[in-house]
């Protein structure tokens, strides 16, 4: 499965609620809700890029790790600027968007 480069729309938009859950696993393409690696504490959410198995873009093979970047890389803090990420740190897989009520849709 391909994903589709920076042109494409982001998964979520500002003010957008969302409703994330445990994964049995993560794909690539997943939007998934992980802990910064550089600031314990802090979730973000972005998107499944490689999984564990893939080579990176940084050239290293994914052993329980994600690459996760954002939608609009040119503002994204992301796997281009602190890595892979463990698979231990992604906390859930976003499903379904509820709020704002025209925006509501599963992803």
């Amino acid at each position: 499965m391909e994903v589709e480069g920076p042109s494409m729309r982001p998964a979520l938009e500002p003010g957008d609620w969302a409703i994330a859950v445990v994964p049995a696993r993560v794909r690539r393409g997943d939007i998934v809700v992980v802990e910064h690696p550089e600031r314990p504490g802090l979730d973000i959410v972005k998107r499944v890029v490689n999984v564990s198995g893939d080579v990176a873009p940084d050239g290293f093979a994914l052993v329980d790790q994600v690459w996760i970047e954002g939608d609009e890389p040119e503002s994204s803090t992301d796997s281009r600027r602190f890595g892979p990420v463990a698979m231990d740190r992604v906390r859930g897989r976003v499903r379904l968007v509820w709020w704002p009520p025209e925006r509501v849709r599963l992803v």
